[in-house]
């Protein structure tokens, strides 16, 4: 799971990039812009989610080491 995960934010960190450069920043938000910053929010949005999972097994494989 946690190498699944990483794989996941490195493919989202490869979509932000990309789509930052397909930014028209004098017309952020027509035409190919908008699709671009759309897939950037939906990327950060992956990114974040993957590492509260990172963090939720950390969290649970310590408690049950703990017990």
């Amino acid at each position: 799971m946690k190498i699944f995960t990483w794989i996941l934010t490195i493919i989202a960190v490869g979509l932000v990039i990309y789509n930052a450069t397909k930014l028209d920043f004098d017309a952020l938000l027509t035409g190919e812009s908008k699709i671009a910053m759309i897939t950037i929010v939906a990327a950060l949005c992956a990114i974040i989610l993957l590492q509260i999972l990172r963090i939720s097994k950390k969290i649970e494989t310590l408690s049950k080491n703990r017990k």
